[in-house]
Protein backbone atom coordinates (compact mmCIF):
# COMPACT_ATOMS: atom_id res chain seq x y z
CA UNK A 1 0.00 0.00 0.00
CA UNK A 2 1.84 3.18 -1.09
CA UNK A 3 1.79 6.38 1.76
CA UNK A 4 -0.81 8.60 -0.35
CA UNK A 5 -2.85 5.37 -0.06
CA UNK A 6 -2.52 5.00 3.79
CA UNK A 7 -2.59 8.63 4.50
CA UNK A 8 -5.94 8.91 2.05
CA UNK A 9 -7.37 5.75 4.79
CA UNK A 10 -6.46 6.92 7.67
CA UNK A 11 -8.02 10.89 7.20
CA UNK A 12 -11.20 9.33 6.10
CA UNK A 13 -10.97 6.87 9.03
CA UNK A 14 -10.79 9.95 11.27
CA UNK A 15 -13.52 11.87 9.95
CA UNK A 16 -15.52 9.02 10.00
CA UNK A 17 -15.03 8.94 13.86
CA UNK A 18 -16.60 12.63 13.89
CA UNK A 19 -19.30 12.14 11.19
CA UNK A 20 -21.67 9.73 9.42
CA UNK A 21 -19.69 8.02 6.66
CA UNK A 22 -22.51 9.10 4.14
CA UNK A 23 -21.41 12.42 4.93
CA UNK A 24 -17.19 11.31 3.75
CA UNK A 25 -17.42 11.24 -0.33
CA UNK A 26 -14.22 9.57 -1.68
CA UNK A 27 -15.65 8.39 -5.03
CA UNK A 28 -12.74 9.88 -7.88
CA UNK A 29 -15.38 11.47 -9.89
CA UNK A 30 -17.06 13.53 -7.02
CA UNK A 31 -13.29 14.45 -5.94
CA UNK A 32 -12.55 15.67 -9.54
CA UNK A 33 -16.00 17.45 -9.39
CA UNK A 34 -15.27 19.16 -5.82
CA UNK A 35 -11.91 19.51 -6.89
CA UNK A 36 -12.31 23.43 -8.55
CA UNK A 37 -14.82 26.11 -8.73
CA UNK A 38 -15.34 27.51 -12.57
CA UNK A 39 -12.35 29.99 -13.06
CA UNK A 40 -10.53 28.77 -15.84
CA UNK A 41 -6.93 27.88 -15.51
CA UNK A 42 -6.59 28.30 -12.12
CA UNK A 43 -4.46 25.41 -10.30
CA UNK A 44 -6.04 22.51 -8.42
CA UNK A 45 -5.45 19.00 -6.85
CA UNK A 46 -7.95 16.48 -6.35
CA UNK A 47 -9.16 16.82 -2.80
CA UNK A 48 -8.07 13.67 0.08
CA UNK A 49 -11.72 13.88 0.70
CA UNK A 50 -14.97 15.99 0.44
CA UNK A 51 -17.08 16.53 3.88
CA UNK A 52 -20.67 17.37 3.79
CA UNK A 53 -21.84 18.00 7.16
CA UNK A 54 -25.35 18.88 7.84
CA UNK A 55 -25.19 20.92 11.24
CA UNK A 56 -22.87 23.48 12.59
CA UNK A 57 -21.64 20.63 15.22
CA UNK A 58 -20.77 18.63 12.41
CA UNK A 59 -18.63 21.45 10.81
CA UNK A 60 -16.98 22.27 13.99
CA UNK A 61 -15.82 18.20 15.01
CA UNK A 62 -14.62 18.36 11.39
CA UNK A 63 -12.73 20.99 11.65
CA UNK A 64 -10.90 19.84 15.15
CA UNK A 65 -10.08 16.67 13.68
CA UNK A 66 -8.89 17.86 10.52
CA UNK A 67 -6.48 20.51 13.02
CA UNK A 68 -5.18 18.06 15.20
CA UNK A 69 -3.88 15.88 11.62
CA UNK A 70 -2.40 18.82 10.25
CA UNK A 71 -5.13 18.31 7.36
CA UNK A 72 -6.02 21.57 4.94
CA UNK A 73 -9.98 22.52 4.40
CA UNK A 74 -10.55 23.50 1.44
CA UNK A 75 -14.25 25.52 2.19
CA UNK A 76 -16.91 25.14 -0.61
CA UNK A 77 -20.53 26.94 -1.28
CA UNK A 78 -21.73 25.81 -4.61
CA UNK A 79 -18.60 26.17 -6.72
CA UNK A 80 -19.34 29.11 -9.04
CA UNK A 81 -16.48 31.10 -8.08
CA UNK A 82 -14.36 32.54 -10.84
CA UNK A 83 -11.03 33.09 -9.31
CA UNK A 84 -10.12 29.41 -7.57
CA UNK A 85 -10.81 30.30 -4.41
CA UNK A 86 -12.72 26.66 -4.02
CA UNK A 87 -10.05 24.97 -5.55
CA UNK A 88 -8.39 22.46 -3.67
CA UNK A 89 -4.67 22.48 -2.78
CA UNK A 90 -2.37 19.46 -1.81
CA UNK A 91 -3.15 17.42 1.30
CA UNK A 92 -6.74 19.06 1.82
CA UNK A 93 -10.38 18.13 2.30
CA UNK A 94 -13.49 19.81 0.76
CA UNK A 95 -15.95 20.96 3.17
CA UNK A 96 -18.86 21.82 1.22
CA UNK A 97 -21.49 23.67 3.06
CA UNK A 98 -24.31 22.94 0.38
CA UNK A 99 -26.44 20.70 2.69
CA UNK A 100 -26.89 23.33 5.38
CA UNK A 101 -29.43 25.56 3.21
CA UNK A 102 -32.01 26.57 5.64
CA UNK A 103 -33.47 30.04 5.99
CA UNK A 104 -34.12 30.32 9.72
CA UNK A 105 -35.89 33.40 10.79
CA UNK A 106 -36.96 36.05 8.97
CA UNK A 107 -37.72 38.92 11.74
CA UNK A 108 -40.36 41.52 10.15
CA UNK A 109 -40.21 44.05 12.83
CA UNK A 110 -36.69 44.31 12.79
CA UNK A 111 -36.22 43.50 9.04
CA UNK A 112 -33.42 40.98 9.16
CA UNK A 113 -33.14 37.13 7.95
CA UNK A 114 -30.94 34.43 9.71
CA UNK A 115 -30.01 31.60 7.39
CA UNK A 116 -27.45 28.58 6.99
CA UNK A 117 -24.41 29.39 4.28
CA UNK A 118 -26.12 26.98 1.70
CA UNK A 119 -28.87 28.87 1.33
CA UNK A 120 -28.91 29.93 -2.51
CA UNK A 121 -29.49 33.83 -3.00
CA UNK A 122 -32.49 33.59 -5.25
CA UNK A 123 -34.06 31.33 -2.46
CA UNK A 124 -33.37 33.58 0.23
CA UNK A 125 -34.81 36.43 -2.11
CA UNK A 126 -37.91 34.73 -2.17
CA UNK A 127 -38.10 33.40 1.25
CA UNK A 128 -38.26 36.92 2.41
CA UNK A 129 -40.41 38.49 -0.34
CA UNK A 130 -43.24 36.46 0.79
CA UNK A 131 -42.87 38.66 4.17
CA UNK A 132 -42.80 41.51 1.89
CA UNK A 133 -38.79 41.95 2.24
CA UNK A 134 -36.28 42.59 0.13
CA UNK A 135 -32.49 41.03 0.36
CA UNK A 136 -30.66 43.26 -2.96
CA UNK A 137 -27.18 41.66 -3.46
CA UNK A 138 -27.84 40.15 -6.69
CA UNK A 139 -24.67 38.81 -8.13
CA UNK A 140 -25.46 37.25 -11.93
CA UNK A 141 -25.19 33.54 -10.25
CA UNK A 142 -27.71 34.14 -7.79
CA UNK A 143 -29.67 31.26 -8.99
CA UNK A 144 -27.14 29.23 -8.17
CA UNK A 145 -24.74 30.89 -5.87
CA UNK A 146 -25.18 30.60 -2.32
CA UNK A 147 -25.31 33.13 0.54
CA UNK A 148 -22.11 31.89 2.75
CA UNK A 149 -20.18 31.92 -0.56
CA UNK A 150 -21.51 35.60 -1.65
CA UNK A 151 -20.23 36.72 2.18
CA UNK A 152 -16.91 34.92 1.52
CA UNK A 153 -16.38 37.10 -1.55
CA UNK A 154 -18.40 40.16 -0.70
CA UNK A 155 -20.23 39.77 -3.65
CA UNK A 156 -21.96 42.20 -5.72
CA UNK A 157 -24.31 41.90 -8.28
CA UNK A 158 -26.71 44.23 -10.55
CA UNK A 159 -28.51 46.26 -7.99
CA UNK A 160 -25.10 46.78 -5.73
CA UNK A 161 -24.32 50.42 -8.09
CA UNK A 162 -27.51 51.92 -5.62
CA UNK A 163 -28.05 49.20 -3.06
CA UNK A 164 -24.49 48.29 -2.14
CA UNK A 165 -22.86 45.05 -2.17
CA UNK A 166 -22.51 42.02 0.44
CA UNK A 167 -20.90 43.60 3.16
CA UNK A 168 -23.50 46.37 3.71
CA UNK A 169 -25.74 43.66 4.19
CA UNK A 170 -24.29 41.55 6.99
CA UNK A 171 -25.46 41.84 10.48
CA UNK A 172 -24.11 38.81 11.80
CA UNK A 173 -22.23 35.49 11.20
CA UNK A 174 -21.45 31.92 13.38
CA UNK A 175 -18.13 30.89 11.92
CA UNK A 176 -16.04 27.99 12.79
CA UNK A 177 -12.57 28.96 13.58
CA UNK A 178 -9.34 27.23 12.90
CA UNK A 179 -9.24 25.07 16.12
CA UNK A 180 -12.86 24.35 15.75
CA UNK A 181 -14.10 26.76 17.91
CA UNK A 182 -17.38 28.39 17.18
CA UNK A 183 -17.68 32.12 17.74
CA UNK A 184 -20.98 34.38 16.65
CA UNK A 185 -20.10 37.44 15.60
CA UNK A 186 -22.15 41.02 14.85
CA UNK A 187 -25.27 41.74 16.03
CA UNK A 188 -29.02 42.36 15.14
CA UNK A 189 -29.74 45.42 15.93
CA UNK A 190 -29.39 48.62 13.40
CA UNK A 191 -26.68 49.68 15.21
CA UNK A 192 -23.68 47.64 17.15
CA UNK A 193 -20.18 49.06 17.58
CA UNK A 194 -18.56 46.94 20.44
CA UNK A 195 -15.34 45.45 19.67
CA UNK A 196 -12.99 45.21 16.39
CA UNK A 197 -15.45 44.63 13.38
CA UNK A 198 -14.51 41.30 13.23
CA UNK A 199 -17.88 40.38 11.31
CA UNK A 200 -16.50 42.52 8.12
CA UNK A 201 -13.07 41.04 8.72
CA UNK A 202 -14.89 38.10 7.78
CA UNK A 203 -16.70 39.35 4.80
CA UNK A 204 -14.38 39.37 1.91
CA UNK A 205 -12.04 36.53 3.53
CA UNK A 206 -12.12 33.71 1.07
CA UNK A 207 -12.88 30.79 4.31
CA UNK A 208 -8.98 31.64 5.34
CA UNK A 209 -9.85 32.83 8.56
CA UNK A 210 -13.14 30.78 9.46
CA UNK A 211 -15.52 28.71 7.59
CA UNK A 212 -18.88 30.86 7.51
CA UNK A 213 -21.84 28.64 8.96
CA UNK A 214 -24.73 31.03 9.29
CA UNK A 215 -25.42 34.54 8.82
CA UNK A 216 -27.68 37.55 9.80
CA UNK A 217 -28.48 39.83 7.19
CA UNK A 218 -30.26 42.88 6.83
CA UNK A 219 -33.71 43.46 4.80
CA UNK A 220 -35.16 46.26 2.81
CA UNK A 221 -39.11 46.57 2.07
CA UNK A 222 -40.24 44.97 -0.89
CA UNK A 223 -42.62 47.59 -1.55
CA UNK A 224 -42.22 50.93 -2.88
CA UNK A 225 -39.89 50.11 -5.94
CA UNK A 226 -41.31 51.19 -9.58
CA UNK A 227 -38.40 49.89 -12.12
CA UNK A 228 -38.15 51.07 -15.54
CA UNK A 229 -35.44 49.94 -18.10
CA UNK A 230 -33.53 52.58 -20.18
CA UNK A 231 -32.00 50.90 -23.22
CA UNK A 232 -29.43 52.57 -25.16
CA UNK A 233 -27.58 50.81 -28.24
CA UNK A 234 -24.05 52.53 -29.12
CA UNK A 235 -21.66 52.16 -32.16
CA UNK A 236 -18.74 51.53 -29.99
CA UNK A 237 -18.03 50.48 -26.02
CA UNK A 238 -16.13 53.80 -25.60
CA UNK A 239 -19.48 55.58 -26.27
CA UNK A 240 -21.47 53.26 -23.88
CA UNK A 241 -18.44 54.22 -21.30
CA UNK A 242 -18.93 58.18 -22.42
CA UNK A 243 -22.53 57.41 -21.20
CA UNK A 244 -21.45 55.79 -17.61
CA UNK A 245 -19.50 58.61 -16.94
CA UNK A 246 -21.78 61.08 -17.68
CA UNK A 247 -24.65 59.45 -15.55
CA UNK A 248 -22.65 59.20 -12.56
CA UNK A 249 -21.41 62.76 -13.20
CA UNK A 250 -24.93 64.03 -13.38
CA UNK A 251 -25.48 62.59 -9.77
CA UNK A 252 -28.13 60.47 -11.22
CA UNK A 253 -28.22 56.92 -8.96
CA UNK A 254 -29.60 54.23 -11.13
CA UNK A 255 -30.36 50.93 -9.62
CA UNK A 256 -28.56 49.13 -12.25
CA UNK A 257 -26.26 49.82 -15.21
CA UNK A 258 -25.29 47.31 -17.33
CA UNK A 259 -22.43 47.07 -20.19
CA UNK A 260 -23.22 43.98 -22.95
CA UNK A 261 -21.45 44.14 -26.07
CA UNK A 262 -22.20 43.20 -29.65
CA UNK A 263 -20.14 39.26 -28.78
CA UNK A 264 -22.27 38.66 -25.89
CA UNK A 265 -25.68 39.51 -27.00
CA UNK A 266 -24.91 37.42 -30.08
CA UNK A 267 -24.07 35.05 -27.88
CA UNK A 268 -26.74 34.94 -25.63
CA UNK A 269 -29.40 35.47 -28.45
CA UNK A 270 -28.07 32.25 -30.60
CA UNK A 271 -28.35 30.07 -27.04
CA UNK A 272 -31.81 31.75 -25.84
CA UNK A 273 -33.23 33.01 -28.88
CA UNK A 274 -34.29 36.07 -26.79
CA UNK A 275 -34.72 38.57 -30.03
CA UNK A 276 -31.92 40.48 -28.78
CA UNK A 277 -30.78 43.28 -31.76
CA UNK A 278 -27.63 41.87 -33.46
CA UNK A 279 -26.66 44.58 -35.49
CA UNK A 280 -26.01 46.73 -32.35
CA UNK A 281 -22.12 47.01 -31.09
CA UNK A 282 -23.15 47.83 -27.34
CA UNK A 283 -26.31 48.28 -25.13
CA UNK A 284 -26.16 49.79 -22.00
CA UNK A 285 -28.91 48.55 -19.73
CA UNK A 286 -30.35 50.83 -16.93
CA UNK A 287 -32.93 50.63 -14.16
CA UNK A 288 -34.34 53.44 -11.95
CA UNK A 289 -36.67 52.58 -9.52
CA UNK A 290 -38.24 55.71 -7.47
CA UNK A 291 -42.02 55.86 -8.04
CA UNK A 292 -44.23 58.02 -9.66
CA UNK A 293 -43.04 61.15 -11.55
CA UNK A 294 -39.89 61.15 -9.84
CA UNK A 295 -38.80 57.96 -11.53
CA UNK A 296 -40.20 59.10 -14.79
CA UNK A 297 -38.28 62.04 -14.93
CA UNK A 298 -34.87 59.93 -13.75
CA UNK A 299 -35.44 57.78 -16.64
CA UNK A 300 -36.04 60.79 -19.53
CA UNK A 301 -32.93 62.14 -17.82
CA UNK A 302 -30.90 58.96 -18.24
CA UNK A 303 -31.88 58.59 -21.89
CA UNK A 304 -31.17 62.49 -22.33
CA UNK A 305 -27.56 61.01 -21.19
CA UNK A 306 -27.61 58.25 -23.66
CA UNK A 307 -28.51 60.55 -26.71
CA UNK A 308 -25.95 63.09 -25.39
CA UNK A 309 -22.92 60.47 -25.25
CA UNK A 310 -23.55 59.49 -28.76
CA UNK A 311 -26.81 56.63 -28.59
CA UNK A 312 -27.91 55.81 -31.80
CA UNK A 313 -31.49 54.74 -30.16
CA UNK A 314 -32.76 54.86 -26.83
CA UNK A 315 -35.72 53.34 -25.82
CA UNK A 316 -37.53 52.71 -22.07
CA UNK A 317 -39.78 50.06 -20.96
CA UNK A 318 -41.58 49.82 -17.66
CA UNK A 319 -43.28 46.48 -17.82
CA UNK A 320 -42.03 44.21 -15.34
CA UNK A 321 -41.88 41.27 -17.68
CA UNK A 322 -39.80 43.15 -20.98
CA UNK A 323 -37.60 44.70 -17.80
CA UNK A 324 -36.63 41.39 -16.99
CA UNK A 325 -36.00 40.17 -20.56
CA UNK A 326 -33.73 42.63 -21.27
CA UNK A 327 -31.37 42.18 -17.76
CA UNK A 328 -32.02 38.17 -18.65
CA UNK A 329 -29.41 38.87 -21.50
CA UNK A 330 -27.21 40.11 -19.38
CA UNK A 331 -27.23 37.34 -16.60
CA UNK A 332 -26.96 34.97 -19.41
CA UNK A 333 -23.99 36.19 -20.89
CA UNK A 334 -20.95 34.61 -18.87
CA UNK A 335 -22.80 30.97 -19.56
CA UNK A 336 -23.29 31.71 -23.17
CA UNK A 337 -19.98 32.49 -23.56
CA UNK A 338 -18.65 29.26 -22.13
CA UNK A 339 -20.51 27.69 -25.07
CA UNK A 340 -17.64 29.13 -27.27
CA UNK A 341 -14.70 27.82 -25.52
CA UNK A 342 -13.27 28.45 -22.28
CA UNK A 343 -13.34 31.94 -20.87
CA UNK A 344 -10.91 33.43 -18.53
CA UNK A 345 -13.27 35.94 -16.61
CA UNK A 346 -11.65 39.32 -15.33
CA UNK A 347 -13.17 41.03 -12.35
CA UNK A 348 -11.52 44.92 -12.11
CA UNK A 349 -13.06 48.06 -10.78
CA UNK A 350 -11.82 51.88 -11.42
CA UNK A 351 -13.01 54.68 -10.99
CA UNK A 352 -16.39 55.76 -12.15
CA UNK A 353 -14.97 58.52 -14.79
CA UNK A 354 -12.15 56.21 -15.93
CA UNK A 355 -14.57 53.67 -17.38
CA UNK A 356 -14.19 54.84 -20.96
CA UNK A 357 -10.68 54.82 -20.87
CA UNK A 358 -10.44 51.56 -19.42
CA UNK A 359 -12.98 50.21 -21.83
CA UNK A 360 -10.48 51.42 -24.47
CA UNK A 361 -7.60 49.82 -23.20
CA UNK A 362 -9.54 46.84 -23.10
CA UNK A 363 -9.83 46.63 -26.84
CA UNK A 364 -6.23 47.53 -27.30
CA UNK A 365 -5.67 44.81 -25.14
CA UNK A 366 -7.57 42.71 -27.21
CA UNK A 367 -5.87 44.03 -30.53
CA UNK A 368 -2.36 43.57 -29.33
CA UNK A 369 -2.37 40.09 -28.14
CA UNK A 370 -4.85 38.83 -30.83
CA UNK A 371 -7.57 37.53 -28.38
CA UNK A 372 -11.22 37.70 -28.46
CA UNK A 373 -12.45 39.39 -25.63
CA UNK A 374 -16.06 40.12 -25.04
CA UNK A 375 -16.96 42.58 -22.48
CA UNK A 376 -19.94 42.85 -20.01
CA UNK A 377 -19.73 45.25 -16.48
CA UNK A 378 -21.69 46.29 -13.74
CA UNK A 379 -20.94 49.89 -15.61
CA UNK A 380 -22.09 52.33 -12.76
CA UNK A 381 -19.96 51.49 -10.28
CA UNK A 382 -16.92 50.85 -12.62
CA UNK A 383 -17.13 46.94 -12.49
CA UNK A 384 -15.82 45.37 -15.36
CA UNK A 385 -16.15 41.91 -16.78
CA UNK A 386 -14.04 41.30 -19.43
CA UNK A 387 -14.16 38.28 -20.99
CA UNK A 388 -11.24 36.60 -22.67
CA UNK A 389 -12.43 33.71 -24.50
CA UNK A 390 -9.61 31.20 -26.08
CA UNK A 391 -10.53 28.34 -28.36
CA UNK A 392 -10.21 24.43 -26.16
CA UNK A 393 -6.80 23.10 -26.77
CA UNK A 394 -5.29 25.77 -28.45
CA UNK A 395 -2.50 26.30 -26.26
CA UNK A 396 -0.39 29.84 -28.43
CA UNK A 397 -4.05 31.15 -27.60
CA UNK A 398 -3.93 30.67 -23.71
CA UNK A 399 -0.83 32.22 -23.64
CA UNK A 400 -1.78 35.75 -25.38
CA UNK A 401 -4.83 35.41 -23.04
CA UNK A 402 -3.26 35.15 -19.90
CA UNK A 403 -0.82 37.89 -21.22
CA UNK A 404 -4.14 40.04 -22.02
CA UNK A 405 -5.29 39.37 -18.47
CA UNK A 406 -2.08 40.40 -17.19
CA UNK A 407 -2.01 43.70 -18.99
CA UNK A 408 -5.58 44.59 -18.26
CA UNK A 409 -4.64 44.41 -14.32
CA UNK A 410 -1.51 46.47 -14.94
CA UNK A 411 -3.95 48.99 -16.75
CA UNK A 412 -6.80 48.47 -14.11
CA UNK A 413 -4.05 49.68 -11.40
CA UNK A 414 -2.51 52.89 -13.50
CA UNK A 415 -6.13 54.16 -13.59
CA UNK A 416 -6.51 54.11 -9.47
CA UNK A 417 -8.61 50.68 -9.25
CA UNK A 418 -8.90 47.52 -7.95
CA UNK A 419 -8.02 43.91 -9.33
CA UNK A 420 -11.25 42.60 -8.21
CA UNK A 421 -14.97 44.13 -7.45
CA UNK A 422 -16.59 41.18 -6.22
CA UNK A 423 -15.31 38.12 -7.60
CA UNK A 424 -12.27 37.50 -4.85
CA UNK A 425 -8.56 37.23 -5.23
CA UNK A 426 -8.57 33.14 -5.11
CA UNK A 427 -5.62 32.17 -7.14
CA UNK A 428 -6.01 33.90 -10.12
CA UNK A 429 -5.55 37.37 -8.92
CA UNK A 430 -2.77 36.65 -6.37
CA UNK A 431 -0.06 38.72 -8.70
CA UNK A 432 -2.32 41.40 -9.22
CA UNK A 433 -3.40 42.19 -5.03
CA UNK A 434 0.29 41.72 -4.58
CA UNK A 435 1.04 45.16 -6.42
CA UNK A 436 -1.73 46.39 -5.00
CA UNK A 437 -1.67 45.92 -1.62
CA UNK A 438 2.08 46.74 -1.23
CA UNK A 439 4.50 44.54 1.13
CA UNK A 440 3.66 46.55 4.45
CA UNK A 441 -0.24 46.01 3.70
CA UNK A 442 0.49 42.36 3.27
CA UNK A 443 2.52 42.05 6.87
CA UNK A 444 -0.92 43.11 8.06
CA UNK A 445 -2.48 40.28 6.32
CA UNK A 446 -0.04 37.80 7.12
CA UNK A 447 -0.65 38.78 10.92
CA UNK A 448 -4.19 38.75 11.11
CA UNK A 449 -4.11 35.35 9.12
CA UNK A 450 -1.45 33.90 11.62
CA UNK A 451 -3.63 34.91 14.52
CA UNK A 452 -7.17 33.31 13.56
CA UNK A 453 -5.30 30.29 11.71
CA UNK A 454 -1.47 29.60 13.32
CA UNK A 455 -1.44 26.70 11.39
CA UNK A 456 -2.69 27.80 8.41
CA UNK A 457 -4.87 24.73 7.47
CA UNK A 458 -8.32 27.01 6.19
CA UNK A 459 -8.05 27.89 2.39
CA UNK A 460 -4.25 28.44 1.97
CA UNK A 461 -2.57 30.53 -0.18
CA UNK A 462 -5.68 32.39 -1.38
CA UNK A 463 -6.61 35.72 -0.62
CA UNK A 464 -3.55 37.40 -0.93
CA UNK A 465 0.37 36.67 -1.57
CA UNK A 466 1.70 34.40 1.44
Amino acid sequence: MSTATRSRHDVVDALHSVIPAARVVVDDSELARYSHDDAEWAPFVAPIAVVRPETLEEVAAVVRRAAELGIRIVPRGAGTGLSGGANAVEDSIVLTLERMAAVLEVNTAERFVRAQAGVLNDALRAAVAEHGLWYPPDPASSAISTIGGNAATNAGGICCVKYGVTRDYVLGMTVVLADGSVVRLGRSTAKGVVGYDLTHLLVGSEGTLGIIVELTLKLLPLAGREERAVVGSFPSLTAAGDAVAAISAAGIIPSALEIIDRTCLRAVDDWQGLGLPHEVDTMLLAKVDEPGVVGDAAAARVAELMAAAGAVSTETAADRDEVARLFLARRLAYPALERLGPVLTEDICVPRAAVPEMLARIQQAAEDNDVTIANIAHAGDGNLHPLIIAPEGDDAAKDRAKRAFDRIVDDCLALGGTVTGEHGVGLLKLPGAGAELGERVLELHRSIKDALDPRGILNPGKAFPA
